[in-house]
């Protein structure tokens, strides 16, 4: 859902000068507005830039951002995709102009960088407790009619600093709340049984602050998730909305949400969500899965559901680190300028695909090259016997977790299959 507000806001972002500030841009670009460096369309490789460089392919972006509003559709899912993986506005817009509903935010630091860009439905997959965030969330809502926000509650102490916080603003919408079903013992958040999550609804029922219009949870914190126990708990989460549907907690608002997803389940999420049987009301089963933006080469390559159903769709990998051969200190071993800066590290090392020639610039994979530890600013990279590797060569790098991608780039360039930059995305973390 896009305005004119964060239309004008996301083209504000062009209109920032380059400078020292952003890793791997050229330094003759200095000065330059971000839009007239775009504009310029510089190749990745020979304009400039210094390694290393993270790129998104435009190719890759695009098919990824088509693939899941097909699939939204397609299942009768409405799309808030999560915002805290990659923190950039003007891949909200690109979601947004796909389909998507509103977009998912986890703190209220999240909220306050939306609101900033015109976001105008946000859900805040979290527990809010915090009272100064509170008091600029009714300010927010008071100011705008036309702004739909929605929360997680999972406690009945959480329900009574939401009230005591929202009277002392003085607010005057209500806010909107969804009870959090926890995964099970020793999951995340949410609240771990059906009486405590009826428990939580009377507590907001109570209230003249707080409006309960659903429920929601993540699948991924079920304990050993496979199929059968992902679905089991969602038909947890289907089974309690009904209850609370039936007990008439839901009167007097427009539609009841329910809502799960993240990017390992969302085939079981809009196969449960189809079983939810006819309620008083409308539903709006709101699916969040935030990493199909970018994907990956590890983490999500392996466990997207677009493996167990290829006929649906599949994602592309639009992230690659470019980095450089700085030392060959023995036969076996090579260092790149790429470290724990530069690189998600958290589940999987960067894998290694291309090597592109300092020589001539001629590329070819990356075979018999594997990327072991990494340091601050350093990849350490074992050198297969028979591998073409010498200092200065490109060794472009895939990454796994795209969430902690994103958030080590302030400026990301966005190149098509030929190196050419056509943009660059602005991250807010």
């Amino acid at each position: 859902m896009a305005t004119d507000h964060s239309d004008r806001a996301v083209a504000a972002l062009a209109r920032e000068r380059v400078d020292h500030r952003f890793k791997g841009l050229p330094a003759s670009a200095e000065g330059l507005t971000v839009g007239e460096l775009a504009a310029e369309r510089r190749s990745l490789f020979t304009g400039g830039f210094t390694t290393p460089v993270l790129a998104l392919s435009a190719e890759a972006l695009e098919h990824n951002l088509v693939a899941m509003e097909r699939y939204s559709a397609a299942h009768g899912l409405a799309f808030a995709p999560h915002g805290k993986t990659s923190m950039a506005p003007q891949l909200f817009e690109r979601q947004l102009a796909h389909g998507a509903w509103g977009i998912t935010a986890a703190v209220p630091t999240h909220v306050r960088v939306y609101r900033a860009f015109g976001i105008q439905r946000i859900f805040l997959a979290n527990e809010l407790v915090d009272a100064a965030a509170l008091h600029w969330l009714a300010a927010e809502l008071d100011a705008d009619p036309d702004f739909r926000f929605i929360a997680y509650v999972d406690s009945v102490r959480g329900v009574e600093l939401m009230d005591a916080a929202l009277r002392e603003a003085g607010a005057r919408r209500p806010v909107e709340v969804v009870v959090e079903l926890g995964g099970g013992e020793g999951a995340r958040t949410g609240a771990r049984t059906e009486a405590e999550c009826a428990a939580v609804a009377d507590a907001v029922a109570a209230t003249g602050t707080l409006r309960l219009v659903g429920v929601a949870g993540y699948e991924g914190e079920v304990p050993k998730p496979d199929g059968e126990r992902v679905r089991a708990w969602l038909r947890r989460l289907t089974a309690l909305a009904a209850d609370f549907d039936a007990a008439g907690r839901f009167e007097g608002v427009d539609e009841v949400v329910v809502s799960a997803g993240g990017s390992a389940w969302f085939d079981a999420v809009a196969d449960v969500l189809a079983e939810l049987p006819t309620l008083s009301r409308p539903v709006l089963k709101l699916l969040r899965s935030g990493a199909y933006v970018s994907h990956d080469d590890g983490h999500y390559r392996h466990l997207t559901p677009f493996n167990r159903v290829p006929e649906e769709g599949e994602l592309h990998p639009a992230f690659r680190l470019w980095a450089q051969v700085v030392s060959r200190p023995e036969p076996g071993q090579a260092f790149l300028n790429a470290g724990k800066r530069d690189a998600a590290y958290d589940l999987d090392m960067p894998a290694p695909q291309l090597i592109r020639s300092a020589r001539d610039g001629s590329t070819r994979p990356a075979t018999g090259l594997a990327i072991t530890a990494l340091s601050d600013q350093h990849a350490w990279a074992t050198v297969a016997d028979g591998t073409e590797l010498e200092v200065g060569d490109w060794v472009a790098l895939g990454l796994s977790h795209p969430c902690t991608s994103f958030d080590k780039w302030q400026l990301i360039p966005v190149a098509e299959a030929d190196g050419t930059v056509t943009d660059y995305i602005r991250t807010f973390f």
